[in-house]
């Protein structure tokens, strides 16, 4: 029996969840320097806040989210948002650098429960809506990484710093009660042992070329998007902008644009144009690329740059978690799992490279290595598009 369309209320829930949890990995970012001054320490051990963050979600990302094939996901998500509540709330009672760094480091963890939301809207959308579905779940995570640096930005100068984790706390207590209320039941899809669970993940990459392709494109897709994002703030705060921090996090606003862009991409893979959507997804990013560059002295080229190149970023990401849960249906959160570790070595990749590129050669260095990841990205489009061809041609000489 067919599934059902699934409810457009609760696809919406899912996608505020998802941007609301991921916003708790960024909130600290705009807040370093008062955090430092506030308990008395320095602008570069403040700076371990982020990177504990993401530590920890890595260690989540690798832990947690296959035990989405394993538990009963309604419960372990509920569990997850209060473990991550009291995790905030620790944050925001911190009296130094030290339990501030623990707590941040359980928030990062436990925040990977955007992972579990992903490919459980997945599974219960009917096939023909996975795309749309997927896609409007991802936009909740997107408009969460951009808007959470300016929301935290404005509630620390009104309230101070530790307002932000405070809302935070309350915030994912809200949620696992609306959740625990709004989701279903649904079984485990996999009676694995959990050490067997975990090694699987290397049998699914060695297993499914597509899974490794999109690893590829997803891999490369994070690390232009943390390319520009990271030197971006060089390049506002320097000659000839000069632009004060509240007005560099307003460019953040401008990526908005590319997450509403998800329900598109979902769209185009559920009709199987998968294949040339991702063609003209990284024909987006390499032009927004040259706009980019051209932003290097005029702001209308810039924010022409950032509005073209997340519409290709956020439409190729959500074009290739379409493919990869159409592949495992039993295994979507383990999919999940070996696509998203790409992506987070990728990002990690991109953020130290933003700092050497921007000493080496400033916003033209950034600007061209940006445009050699589409380049290498539409390089493996056409080796796909090439080893395809040649399948079908061996499939039909031996029919």
């Amino acid at each position: 029996m067919p599934k059902q369309h699934l409810d457009r209320r609760l696809v919406l829930l899912l996608a505020f969840a998802t941007g609301t949890t991921v916003a708790n990995l960024y909130y600290a970012q705009p807040l370093l320097d008062v955090i430092a001054d506030k308990l008395g320490t320095s602008v570069g051990l403040a700076g371990l806040i982020v990177t504990f963050s993401q530590v920890g979600y890595a260690a989540g990302l690798l832990l947690l989210v296959p035990l989405g094939d394993l538990v009963e996901r309604r419960t372990l998500i509920v569990r997850m948002l209060l473990i991550c509540a009291a995790a905030l709330a620790a944050a925001a009672l911190a009296p130094g650098i030290g339990p501030l760094l623990l707590a941040i480091t359980v928030v990062g963890v436990t925040s990977v429960v955007t992972q579990i939301f992903v490919p459980f809207a997945g599974d219960l959308a009917a096939d023909e809506e996975r795309g749309k579905v997927v896609g409007t779940v991802m936009s909740g995570l997107l408009i969460g990484i951009l808007l959470a640096r300016t929301v935290s930005g404005f509630v620390a100068e009104l309230a101070g710093w530790r307002s932000i984790y405070a809302l935070a706390a309350v915030l994912m207590v809200v949620l696992a009660g609306a959740l625990w209320r709004a989701l279903p039941v649904l079984g485990p899809r996999a009676d694995t042992p959990y050490r067997e669970l975990l090694r699987s993940l290397v049998t699914l990459v060695r297993e499914e070329p597509a899974l490794r392709l999109r690893m590829g494109y997803g891999a490369l897709g994070m690390l232009t998007f943390t390319l520009l994002w990271t030197s971006l703030t060089f390049l506002l705060s320097g000659d000839p902008y000069n632009y004060s921090e509240g007005t560099i996090g307003l460019f953040g606003l401008a990526g908005l644009v590319g997450a509403l862009t998800a329900q598109g991409a979902g769209r185009l893979a559920d009709r199987g144009l998968a294949r040339a959507a991702t063609a003209c997804f990284w024909l987006a990013i390499c032009a927004g690329w040259i706009l980019l560059d051209l932003g290097g002295s005029s702001v209308v080229p810039l924010i022409a740059g950032l509005l073209v190149l997340d519409l290709g970023v956020q439409g190729q990401h959500i074009t290739n978690q379409s493919v990869i849960y159409a592949l495992r249906p039993e295994a979507r959160s383990r999919l999940t799992t070996a696509y998203m570790t790409g992506n987070f070595i990728a990002a990690a990749l991109g953020s130290g490279l933003a700092s050497a590129l921007w000493d080496f050669g400033g916003w033209d260095a950034v600007s061209a290595v940006g445009v050699a990841t589409t380049v290498i990205a539409l390089g493996l489009w056409l080796l796909e598009r090439r080893l395809s061809a040649r399948r079908s041609a061996v499939v039909a000489a031996e029919g």
